[in-house]
């Protein structure tokens, strides 16, 4: 998938505004998950992504907190400034994009470092 239509999947299921609303989500949700990814994860997951979307993975790789469902949702809401149910509702959009831009095998590898808990922020659960 490319970076265009990402950013427009994520607009139109969130009923954002603007695409730049979009862009803010979708990078939001990306650091903060790719702080929540141990090891490699980070850049295996930026490997099928578009350039503009891998450059969200890498930038915060390395940097390994260990978020419950909460604080991931409370970080996502900081880095957009929106409240934590805008943070959770852009969260599962742009993690239901995410499952479509990637193979399904790498969908698997990253969800299994996270806990149960984050099972609502995904379709496939």
């Amino acid at each position: 998938m490319k970076h265009d239509e990402f950013i427009k999947q994520v607009q139109n299921r969130a009923r954002l505004t603007t695409r730049e609303e979009a862009e803010v989500a979708t990078r939001a949700v990306l650091e903060t998950l790719t702080e929540r990814l141990a090891g490699n994860e980070p850049y295996k997951v930026a490997s099928q992504l578009p350039q503009e979307l891998a450059a969200y993975l890498k930038d915060t790789a390395d940097v390994e907190t260990k978020y419950t469902l909460d604080e991931f949702l409370t970080m996502v809401g900081r880095r957009e400034s929106v409240d934590l149910s805008q943070a959770n509702l852009h969260s599962r959009v742009v993690m239901e994009v995410l499952e479509e831009a990637i193979s399904a095998g790498e969908v698997k590898d990253f969800r299994t470092q996270l806990p149960p808990e984050y099972d609502s922020l995904f379709t496939k659960s």
